[in-house]
């Protein structure tokens, strides 16, 4: 089904199904009239691309068969929030969703209220991340240099750092299934290369990278109190030294950076356009 998205997004599957609720299934067709009932009341059309890149969101997101239920989009919203996007982000994308429920005449599958925006997740700067990985290398703590490394280049939650292991981290990427959602996880030739010293330094021949002294996964825990120890060196504050911060740095990078793209895209689609011949000679002002 073409959503009109132009990456492809994760597949999870969001199963809330109350007793006795039957569902509504979600159809792309209906999305489409939405969204040009919207356009024609004459509305901001950066709001309604908005609106179509959320409403592609939340239907990648939806299992097969597409079937909303009552509870649906709150088991979207703490998903989202799990994973790092920040109130205000999680608000616009569940204010399209409910912007088309009202359409269709389905309110009572809305999720009504707002997140507060009064306490929003602290926002680690690359200034910042950049004063941890220092901090940790006066420190001599490679450890907690690799950790804070970890988290702002690949992305991944601190369930999915079990995976960081020596052959995952030779071949450079892995397969991963966070909360039902399977995707994969690419670690950069940099830090590939310094976490296999890592391994070597610490005579690590297979398997995981970091485990407990317990040889268990670390949880939140214990890897927040490992990234937070630099704070102080780094003079960050503390509540920014957190694994979620981290994530959601690179999430920040990685929206910045596929917005330069997207623009640059449309700039050459528009040369293009202009270089070719054919379009020069059937140029109307031309005649």
């Amino acid at each position: 089904m073409q959503t009109g998205m132009g990456k492809k997004e994760k597949v999870t599957s969001l199963s809330v199904q109350p007793s006795g609720d039957p569902g509504i299934v979600m159809r792309w067709d209906d999305v489409e009239k939405f969204l040009a009932a919207f356009q024609a009341k004459g509305r901001d059309p950066d709001t309604a691309k908005a609106y179509r890149r959320a409403l592609a969101r939340f239907y990648n997101m939806l299992p097969l068969g597409k079937r909303v239920y009552q509870g649906t989009l709150a088991e979207w919203q703490n998903e989202l929030l799990s994973d790092g996007y920040s109130n205000s982000s999680v608000n616009s994308l569940i204010t399209a969703c409910n912007q088309f429920l009202l359409f269709i005449g389905k309110r009572e599958y809305q999720l009504v209220g707002q997140l507060s925006n009064d306490v929003l997740q602290p926002e680690l700067t690359r200034n910042e991340y950049k004063r941890l990985l220092s901090a940790a290398k006066m420190l001599d703590d490679e450890r907690g240099y690799c950790m804070v490394k970890i988290f702002a280049c690949t992305g991944i939650n601190v369930q999915e750092l079990p995976q960081i292991s020596v052959e995952n981290v030779t071949r450079g990427r892995f397969s991963s299934v966070y909360k039902k959602s399977k995707h994969t996880v690419r670690i950069p030739p940099s830090l590939q290369q310094e976490l296999l010293i890592y391994a070597r330094d610490n005579d690590i021949r297979s398997g995981p990278l970091f485990l407990t002294r317990n040889g268990k996964p670390m949880n939140r825990t214990y890897v927040a109190h490992i990234t937070s120890a630099l704070s102080q060196v780094a003079q960050v504050p503390k509540e920014k030294c957190t694994p979620r911060c981290l994530r959601k740095l690179y999430l920040t990078t990685r929206a910045n950076i596929e917005s330069n793209i997207e623009f640059l895209v449309e700039q050459a689609m528009d040369r293009q356009l202009e270089l070719e011949q054919e379009q020069l000679s059937v140029k109307w002002m031309a005649k």
